[in-house]
């Protein structure tokens, strides 16, 4: 055999042993790949079957709800529960569960007695709720009604030297709605589809009254500093929702709209601002009172107050926990949901059923045995209510902060950004009622979708694949979100109608809770908390604003 003959041959052989090598390569990949997937699908078939057919969401909820009761932030029922899901968290063999302070934050409050009824002409108990953090009233405070009908700075004099001691209605009537259909709304196709086709979010700029709105702030401080100068006894203000339903948040604090939001006292400020004891009444009866009283007629109501003030202990606390990770152990995926709410009901939908399902999510996944590649940690935040206050401080404790033109030299936004920041991954949050999720908002975060797109995909049978360039705000992703973070909150049916209904109201009860959407959010939840655990990338971030 010639040379030549001799290297044709050694190529080849050489060129098929290289194929069948290569070939045996790529089954080997697919091979791995395919198990890999299979391997997934199961897991995600097990945290399915645990959250829709072996699910302890409820008995969460109840006990929030029922047993911890109204979960205002420095009250004692939010310290117990607090204290509940940490205990929970060690439960479940949760590493680390804690309850983490936070604070100053201010005073504790909640009413002990209560009472208020229409005494003349004819009695009517009244539907109403005292205003968080406001003072008892001096006893049984019993007199004729005074309607404050005050259009123009210049009505005030009317009523100088005729409000010390009186029970004040404090404003006009309020416009009611009746209603003719259901408040709890499926989110229809047509919508998730709008949804689907929101434009990213733009920049949010600092509110800037009109005119007129602001010559209407100043007459609403107005009317407030001469009630307080004036020592009325008590002010009854409608509430702004209808059927019943009475929407109660903190007092007023009365200042001018001169004074940056910032700068103003809080209702539960250590510093005790003077604040007139403050009434929600429900706007029917409300109405009912300003109509005979612009009559002429003379109508006695009758009010008591009595008020625990807890001063003791400024802090707050947040409660976390959280399951290690593997070989990505450094780096976080975080689910968190607040636990306070406010207090004329049980915080049932606002927020005991997110908190819930944050905890039903972390139950899953520990109680399977799943080991993430990176780190699942839960916060359950205080003080949302007062301004997403408690994650706030979580993120610039934990993460970093973003620094105020005022503060930072040269003009422009500056960050300093702690360790953690680096390594952190994505927050997903549970709020907006109990409704089931059907997708998530992806805050602008254009290339998180095809993540997010992939992670759902196994609940497409569950009505949850909407992502949304749009944004949400007022809760406690926003906090992530500011320091350039993946942070999300998921798209809820509006189970409450436009989802204020229930929520900050007298109705925020258990009975308001809805088991099988809360199973499903709770499945949804915890197969894309896991999924983000498990991939080899982070989710990818926006640019930070400048």
């Amino acid at each position: 055999m010639t040379l030549k003959l001799v290297d044709a041959y050694l190529h080849f052989v050489h060129t098929r042993f290289t194929a069948a090598f290569s070939f045996l390569v790529f089954l080997s990949i697919a091979g791995q790949a395919f198990s890999q997937e299979k391997a997934r699908s199961e897991i995600q078939d097990r945290i399915r079957d645990t959250a829709l057919n072996h699910s302890q969401i409820m008995e969460t909820v109840g006990y929030l709800s029922d047993v911890c009761g109204p979960r205002l932030t420095g009250s004692p029922n939010l310290k117990r529960a607090e204290e509940y899901a940490r205990d929970k968290l060690r439960e479940w063999g949760l590493a680390n569960a804690h309850l983490e302070a936070w604070g100053p934050f201010g005073r504790g409050w909640s009413p002990e007695r209560f009472t208020a009824s229409m005494v003349s002409p004819r009695f009517i108990p009244l539907l109403a709720y005292p205003r968080a953090w406001s003072p008892g009233t001096d006893g049984t405070v019993h007199g004729d009604a005074v309607f404050l009908d005050v259009k123009s700075v210049a009505d005030l004099e009317k009523y100088r030297g005729k409000l010390k001691g009186r029970i004040v209605l404090f404003s006009p009537e309020r416009h009611v709605d009746p209603l003719f259909e259901p408040p709890a709304h499926r989110r229809t196709d047509e919508e998730l589809l709008e949804l689907a086709n929101a434009s990213p979010p733009g920049e949010r700029r600092p509110f800037q009254p009109t005119a007129e709105q602001r010559a209407s702030q100043e007459l609403n401080y107005r009317k407030w500093k001469l009630v307080q100068s004036e020592g009325a006894a008590v002010v009854l203000e409608p509430s702004y929702r209808d059927g019943g339903t009475v929407y109660v948040t903190a007092a007023t604090v009365p200042f001018s709209p001169d004074v940056p939001f910032d700068q103003r006292a809080q209702a539960w400020d250590l510093s005790k601002p003077v604040i007139t004891p403050q009434v929600e009444v429900a706007a029917e009866q409300y109405n009912e009172i300003v109509r005979m009283a612009m009559r002429g007629m003379a109508v006695q109501l009758e009010v008591s107050l009595s008020v625990r003030f807890f001063d003791d202990d400024a802090m707050s606390d947040n409660v976390v926990g959280e399951i290690p990770g593997t070989d990505l152990k450094d780096e976080v995926v975080m689910v968190g949901a607040s636990i306070d709410s406010w207090h004329a009901a049980t915080g049932a939908t606002d927020n005991a059923a997110g908190a819930a399902t944050a905890l039903e999510v972390i139950r899953i996944v520990q109680t399977l045995g799943l080991k993430p590649r990176r780190t699942i940690r839960i916060g359950l935040w205080s003080a949302e209510e007062q301004g997403s206050l408690g994650s706030r401080a979580y993120v610039a404790a934990h993460l970093g902060r973003k620094v105020s033109t005022a503060e930072s030299r040269g003009g422009g936004v500056r960050y300093e950004l702690k360790p953690e920041h680096e390594k952190f991954d994505a927050y997903l949050n549970f709020d907006y009622g109990t409704g089931r999720i059907r997708g998530l908002y992806l805050q602008g975060n254009e290339a998180a979708r095809p993540i997010f797109r992939a992670a759902l995909a196994p609940y497409s049978e569950l009505s949850a694949s909407t992502l949304s360039l749009g944004a949400i705000g007022f809760t406690d992703h926003v906090p992530f979100d500011e320091l350039g973070l993946p942070a999300f909150q998921w798209i809820r049916d509006y189970m409450e109608g436009d989802n204020t209904r229930a929520p900050h109201t007298n109705m925020d009860t258990l009975d308001h809770v809805l088991e099988d959407d809360l199973r499903q959010a709770a499945a949804v939840g915890a197969g894309v908390v896991y999924d983000l655990a498990m991939r080899d990338e982070k989710v990818p971030r926006k640019p930070m604003r400048k």
